[in-house]
């Protein structure tokens, strides 16, 4: 399953900063759909995330009823991805 997703890039810190993209209301109730399913553990979803010419394997992490999308450095350095950035990508559900 795949879902396109537009999001503005945000810092969280936690034991180190890392940037998130948090998956709009729409792409969130598709993934809800199915998290059941592919939860690996505490509703973590293993997927692929694609921005621009660039894709990552990475897990969504559920927060506050929504699915937060990791930036990974290699995704923000290859993409030019910094805070406050507008993410334009697709996520694919699953690990194949």
């Amino acid at each position: 399953m795949e879902i396109p997703f537009e999001a503005v890039a945000f810092e969280w810190r936690g034991p180190a900063p890392f940037l998130f993209a948090r998956l709009p209301e729409e792409a969130a109730a598709q993934v809800r759909a199915v998290a059941r399913e592919l939860s690996y553990g505490w509703g973590c979803i293993t997927c692929t995330v694609t921005v621009g010419d660039t894709t990552v394997k990475t897990s969504l992490m559920p927060k506050h009823g929504g699915y937060l999308v990791p930036l990974k450095v290699d995704l923000q350095r290859a993409e030019n991805l910094t805070v406050d950035s507008v993410v334009v990508g697709t996520v694919r559900l699953g690990s194949g």
